[in-house]
């Protein structure tokens, strides 16, 4: 009798290509959910001080938010080149280079300080700038204040960024979050004893809120700097080893990764600004409502970024093997694993689209029964727009993994202005859909941003293209 043909060896192959996909999502979660929480963490100390601020008055607040226009123009010019860090130290890191993985923090931490000196001291005329574009003088004085606190947290705050980018490139994330969390109580007390002269200390409102998110940013750069020196594995890197040394090529890559991440942000940041502008002409309960559902899809947003940040690293792993196979199976699992968490999410924002705005709209909110219905409206059109917002955020961290950044700050331009803005805007005004038609037009941009940026990662790894090695 004739045995019957063996289907063991194919069948053996898809199991360990299986294993192999879900090994590598299992590595990504891992990398990314720290990252994440640390995001989250600081968007908790923002919101701490904003309560804090709050008790002040409307003015107060009014004035923060502009002082924060100016400072984030500025943060985000350097958002790039901090970026950068991940990649170059991750690639650095694959291919078991450790003197290079120092390089590319070193080369960080110079581009934090030759972005940051001008830039804090361009913030000193804060209250010029805001009189320029129009703003009252009491508000522009107001503004003027916090800013004056916030001298010199630019620096600081980016090399703590570049340190936890440094230590996930290593594959340890975790110490990043430790100092978030840590800080979160501390930056809470000391903003609120400087603001209302507690404890002590003086009283100085705005300036004491600025001074107090200063000091905690050194303090959280200490402390990343001591664990750097002080723990496994980061002190083998002797991260400010030979600090002085001039890497004139490492920097200039660094900065030619870097500086077209910072135009793509600014120019997504710079959609979503403008949209606030174009809903306050509509009116200003569609304004409040398109805020709370806004500030709903960036809390969300926070995880996949972190996952983002892990597809840069592990993208950049794989291409400081030179490992083809790999570097695709990286950003396509961290793509898998986004949209599987986003999915999640998306159906349960919809399903409590009702409830969601209660929490914004306090006791009162049946007052403004109007407004969270609106905000229910908003939630549920979103729900295209949070997934490609995801995919697009993991697909740029994948090809910057690839030091591929030119071109997605190309395809920012076309998917945010080219088509976002003027989708947002055609679709506000000349049509019956008003602030609806700003939301459709935000799912628009991303959904083409997000669709070229995975054309292009596609493309660069199916014919496993690898970028020169620092």
């Amino acid at each position: 009798m004739v045995a019957p043909p063996t289907i063991t060896a194919p069948a053996t192959a898809l199991g360990l290509e299986r294993a192999t996909w879900r090994a590598e999502i299992a590595a990504t979660a891992k990398l990314a959910l720290p990252i994440a929480l640390t995001q989250l963490g600081q968007v908790a100390m923002m919101t701490t001080d904003l309560a804090l601020i709050g008790r002040l008055g409307d003015g107060a607040v009014a004035a923060v938010a502009l002082a924060q226009l100016i400072l984030f123009s500025g943060f985000v010019l350097g958002m790039g080149p901090m970026s950068a860090v991940a990649a170059l130290a991750s690639q650095a890191f694959g291919a078991r280079r450790p003197r290079m993985v120092r390089r590319a923090l070193r080369v960080g931490l110079w581009a934090a300080v030759i972005l940051g000196i001008p830039i804090n001291v361009a913030q000193l005329w804060g209250e010029d700038i805001l009189l320029a574009a129009g703003q009252s003088p009491q508000t522009a004085a107001l503004a003027a204040r916090y800013l004056m606190g916030l001298t010199w947290l630019l620096i600081p705050g980016w090399w703590f960024i570049a340190i936890r980018n440094f230590m996930g490139a290593v594959n340890r994330p975790e110490p990043g979050l430790w100092v978030t969390l840590a800080a979160i109580p501390i930056n809470g007390v000391l903003a609120y004893a400087l603001i209302h002269g507690a404890f002590g200390l003086p009283r100085l409102d705005l300036l004491g809120a600025g001074v107090a998110s200063t000091l905690v940013n050194v303090a959280m750069c200490g402390a990343a700097i001591w664990i750097c020196y002080a723990r496994r594995p980061f002190k083998k890197y002797r991260v400010l080893g030979r600090f002085w040394r001039p890497d004139w090529r490492l920097l200039r890559q660094l900065f030619v990764i870097g500086v077209p991440i910072s135009g793509a942000m600014l120019l997504e940041w710079g959609l979503f600004s403008s949209a606030a502008l174009l809903v306050g002409w509509i009116g200003t309960r569609e304004l409040a409502a398109h805020q709370i559902a806004l500030q709903i899809v960036s809390l969300l947003f926070m995880i996949p970024a972190g996952i983002s940040t892990a597809a840069t690293v592990r993208v950049g792993h794989a291409v400081g093997r030179r490992d083809g196979a790999a570097t695709r199976r990286a950003g396509f699992g961290a793509l898998a694993l986004g949209a599987g968490f986003i999915a999640v999410a998306t159906v349960i924002i919809v399903a409590s689209r009702d409830v969601i705005p209660l929490a914004f709209l306090g006791s009162d909110a049946a007052g403004r029964s109007e407004t969270a219905r609106l905000v229910g409206a908003l939630l549920l059109i979103g729900a295209t727009f949070y997934i490609n917002d995801a995919l697009q955020g993991i697909a740029a961290g994948a090809l910057r993994g690839l030091n591929d950044t030119a071109m997605p700050l190309a395809f920012a331009v076309v998917s945010f202005w080219l088509v976002g803005f003027s989708s947002a805007y055609g679709l506000a005004f000349h049509t019956y859909l008003g602030v609806f038609g700003v939301w459709i037009g935000f799912s628009l941009s991303v959904a083409l941003f997000a669709a070229l940026l995975i054309w292009r990662f596609h493309l660069l790894t199916a014919r496993h293209y690898m970028p020169a090695l620092a």
